[in-house]
């Protein structure tokens, strides 16, 4: 069985996705660790919960951000996953980092990228009055948010739309197509080659699978 370790900084609502499809057989893989950079993450209660070991590795106690990923690339090496999921990981990995672990790292991003990369992409559609927004699921490259991208899902916005309605209706979105990916990757339909996203042996366009 393919082994994973999830990396989070929140409250870990893509992580318990990831968990209940272990469970359930969605994902035919076992989270082996959780790793947090914070350690009031309630996600690493979730892994508790699921009896999944949790690290919390504080940036603070690092004098950069070279010698913190090296600490955590020496704690998730120590659990050899086959797959590094990103969950909400709020930090900018190094390139060395990324390099170690190129075509086995996969992170969960909320915008139709190459839209909207970086933060606040929720209040920056609403502001630019987009009638859609989403989330995708793309390889881990040194670009940030600018990997291949596996898979989208798109949400509707209306005029009256706060922030928070949005995230919300993407997280949905996210916690169904996140587990989605992490299967194709584990049974082996799911792979990087050249920088690009391939799935059962075709090469994925711009916006990855074709889920409508």
């Amino acid at each position: 069985m393919k082994k994973i370790v999830v990396l989070i900084s929140g409250s870990g609502s893509n992580l318990q996705s990831m968990i209940d499809g272990c469970h359930n057989g969605t994902i035919n893989a076992e989270i082996v660790a959780v790793v947090s950079n914070q350690s009031n993450a309630y996600g690493l209660v979730r892994a508790q919960t699921a009896e999944i070991p949790a690290v919390c590795l504080n940036a603070k106690t690092y004098t950069s951000r070279e010698e913190y990923d090296a600490a955590l690339l020496d704690i998730i090496e120590q659990y050899q996953p086959d797959l590094v999921v990103l969950a909400g990981f709020m930090r900018i990995l190094t390139p060395n980092f990324v390099k170690h672990f190129t075509g086995k790292m996969l992170n969960i991003h909320p915008s139709l990228l190459p839209k909207y990369p970086g933060l606040h992409t929720h209040r920056k559609a609403i502001e630019n009055g987009d009638n859609e927004h989403g989330t995708s699921v793309h390889f881990v490259t040194e670009e940030l948010d600018g990997g291949p991208v596996i898979l989208q899902a798109k949400v509707p916005l209306f005029a009256e739309d706060t922030e928070d309605d949005v995230i919300e209706r993407v997280k949905v979105q996210e916690h169904n197509i996140y587990p989605i990916v992490v299967q194709w990757f584990v049974s082996g339909r799911l792979s990087m080659i050249n920088g690009k996203a391939i799935l059962d042996g075709n090469i994925l366009p711009l916006q990855g699978h074709d889920s409508e």
